[in-house]
């Protein structure tokens, strides 16, 4: 059948799901419509989609209780269905705060840091990382995969949270035991296109290949590939990494999204619009109308005459006048003010971000109001940048691997610090002051990684060094005291 490397450890799961003979087939199967039908994939899903704005409030219907007393759709009233995304701008505002600037890269070894700098975590590789962390917060993880291309060129890409299934080790989610990836893609067949699903299975032997059609794995043409290849005299080798080559990325260690916090707060404000601008178009209807021996049929007719003309004949039956009267309902919009900013202070409450309208900010703000401000946002990234270092050293095992690879080193031993510098407002006049006030206490590049104007203190190190050295070289020595007469040792 097929050669998984995760049969023989799965005897215990295939003893309790049944009692015959449990092929690696079966196993995968399961596990892929498991996790469709799993909660922890359906709030992914919410979450991608709630931020493209894809919301419930789209499929809202007015109501109404009807004749038997039970509610009923109503479509000849106004429906409005509006959107007020605060839960993509709290996603782009944690994602900025955190990923919005490159991250600094600190080691001994100056060599390898180029290296770094130069051959991965280049400017594409920043995007990608900021393209991941949108994915970690909408669905509480993202995966990186390390790859080779045709070329023979090292690369990371994205896969989605809710198209990945992995198989752990462990409770912690530490070690993976195998990781299985399903996706749709097109495939075009008589000048059609058709939907269809793909299976790609990783564990430690390599990568299977599959499409998944009527529950049922049908083997690719090229059914299965090792972790890489490496071209030796003119024939692709295939290797394998010693390590499943998935390195998770987290938003908090329990990978739950941001959206579960968030969605009913998301929606409460997209009800209050809504419902202010239904009440505000039902013109008619905000006037309850009161009427007296009509000669019309039915209130259909006297709507519709009224819509109309704007006028309404009445008549005197039996000694009773004919009157219309009206009961007016006033929208105070006051009240829809005061709960809609009540929903959006708590999203961004459950959210951790922060409100740029805050009225610390107002005034002369200080430092201390600033960092008050931002300490929900600060908490939460601290969660989230303790998972991502995590997932760093995991990532530059496999660089390290990647330059042994091609003969660059071995720099297996060397340590190396990802700092990320977040996006945070700040008093620079205030922070620039503190770091004159400690020249003589702390070293230059210290102070210079911590200068608010600096993103790359090596390089600005470097520049100083050769405005220094341009100094001397157009000056010579004509700052340089000379010694007195007196103090020349006569030998």
């Amino acid at each position: 059948m097929f050669n998984f490397n995760i049969k023989k450890k799965l005897t215990k799961i295939s003893e309790v799901l049944t009692k015959t003979s449990f092929t690696d087939e079966d196993f995968i199967i399961y596990e892929i419509n498991e996790f469709e039908n799993s909660d922890a994939r359906r709030l992914m899903i919410q979450g991608e989609e709630y931020y493209i704005g894809k919301q419930d409030i789209l499929k809202h219907k007015r109501m109404a209780i009807g004749e038997d007393g039970e509610l009923t759709e109503v479509k000849n009233l106004p429906n409005n269905k509006i959107i007020d995304n605060q839960y993509q701008k709290m996603v782009d505002q944690k994602n900025n705060y955190l990923l919005g600037k490159p991250f600094v890269i600190q080691g001994e070894n100056k060599e390898y840091i180029k290296l770094l700098k130069k051959q991965v975590f280049t400017k594409k590789f920043m995007r990608l990382l900021k393209s991941a962390g949108e994915d970690s917060l909408n669905e509480g993880i993202a995966y990186f995969y390390p790859y080779y291309d045709e070329k023979g060129n090292f690369f990371f890409k994205v896969f989605k949270g809710y198209e990945s299934k992995p198989g752990w080790k462990d409770r912690a989610h530490t070690e993976m035991q195998y990781f299985i990836r399903v996706y749709k893609t097109t495939k075009i067949s008589n000048k059609k296109e058709t939907e269809i699903k793909k299976v790609e299975v990783y564990d430690e032997t390599g990568v299977y290949y599959f499409t998944l059609d009527n529950n049922k794995l049908v083997p690719d043409d090229i059914s299965f590939r090792n972790h890489f290849y490496i071209s030796e005299k003119n024939i692709n080798k295939g290797y394998n990494w010693e390590r499943i080559p998935i390195i998770p990325f987290r938003y908090n260690n329990k990978e739950i999204p941001l959206i579960k916090r968030v969605k009913s707060l998301q929606d409460g404000i997209n009800t209050i619009l809504s419902t202010f601008e239904n009440n505000m178009l039902e013109d008619a209807r905000n006037t309850i109308l009161v009427l007296v021996n009509y000669p019309g049929e039915n209130l259909g007719e006297f709507r519709r005459n009224l819509a109309q003309y704007g006028a309404v004949k009445v008549e005197s039956d039996e000694g009773v006048s004919g009157d219309l009267k009206s009961l007016q309902i006033e929208v105070n919009a006051d009240n829809y003010k005061a709960i809609l900013e009540l929903f959006k202070k708590a999203l961004i409450e459950n959210a951790m971000g922060y409100d740029a309208k805050d009225d610390r900010l107002g005034g002369n703000a200080n430092q201390l109001n600033i960092k008050s401000m931002y300490s929900d946002i600060d908490l939460d990234a601290n969660n989230t940048e303790t998972e991502y270092q995590a997932a760093f050293e995991e990532m530059l095992w496999f660089i390290n691997c990647h330059f042994a690879n091609i003969g660059l080193g071995d720099f297996e031993n060397e340590e190396v610090e990802i700092i990320f510098n977040r996006d945070m407002l700040m008093d620079e006049s205030s922070i620039i002051n503190d770091c004159k006030n400690s020249s003589e206490i702390l070293s230059d590049e210290t102070i210079v990684a911590n200068h608010p104007w600096v993103d790359d203190f090596e390089k600005e190190l470097e520049r100083k060094k050769k405005e220094k050295q341009a100094a001397i070289d157009q000056y010579g020595n004509a700052f340089v005291t000379k010694p007195k007469d007196d103090e020349v040792d006569e030998e």
